[in-house]
């Protein structure tokens, strides 16, 4: 067999759509740490000219940890994976019916800060949901897009980003129609008792790929270059 970061890297350098300025790419079911090198390795390489990129996929299931992640917040070894990462954030969980969009900026270019580009990616998700009818909200304290729940909220898109020479990786996690018995045996981004939802909940019925089809246009437009 090959090695797996290589298949990942030599899939990534095959045709993307471009849009906005940025190549979106659809890789489908992927294993995270091979997508997580490719990603890392695409960053240490790119360079002036190279053009931004969305990676959309979705993983096997894997337990993540930020930078400041702490095992503490994962309550129950369930045999999952868990993996420590250089985002930034707690610990979150990955699966299939997850649309997972990496987002491989230049800041320099764009004219974005780091938390100008987050409050991008949040507003990108809430525009999204409002056109499916979904009332959601970012909170500054806590990066993310929640909906209300009874009479709390609940957690539908989870983001980490890590920035390298003044590019950016890593990204957006939204909840499709996937299995979320996985966040009971975590803190859902660092915080006990964190409920978390999906659009299958919410009455919405897509596959991630359609999910993806829909979001990736909108984080194009909102995370392009200033003019």
């Amino acid at each position: 067999m090959g090695d797996p970061d290589c298949a990942v890297a030599t899939d990534l350098r095959s045709a993307g759509t471009p849009l906005a300025g940025v190549e979106i790419r659809t890789l489908g079911r992927t294993e995270y740490e091979p997508t997580w090198r490719a990603m890392q390795a695409f960053t240490a390489e790119r360079g002036a000219a190279t053009r931004d990129e969305i990676w959309l996929t979705e993983h096997s299931p894997v337990y993540t940890l930020g930078l400041a992640g702490r095992r503490e917040h994962l309550l129950r070894d369930n045999g999952i994976p868990a993996i420590k990462v250089d985002r930034g954030g707690q610990i979150t969980y990955h699966g299939p019916g997850q649309l997972v969009a990496y987002l491989l900026y230049d800041l320099r270019r764009t004219g974005h800060g780091i938390r100008a580009m987050v409050r991008a990616i949040e507003a990108s998700v809430i525009e999204w949901l409002d056109s499916l009818a979904i009332t959601a909200y970012g909170k500054p304290a806590a990066p993310g897009v929640y909906v209300p729940a009874g009479r709390g909220e609940a957690k539908i898109a989870a983001l980490g980003l890590r920035v390298r020479n003044g590019c950016t990786y890593h990204g957006l996690a939204v909840n499709v129609a996937m299995d979320l018995s996985p966040f009971a045996d975590i803190d859902p981004c660092g915080y006990p008792g964190l409920a978390v939802t999906q659009l299958a909940d919410l009455g919405v019925a897509k596959t991630v790929a359609e999910a993806g089809a829909e979001l990736a246009p909108i984080l194009a437009a909102r995370l392009a270059a200033r003019r």
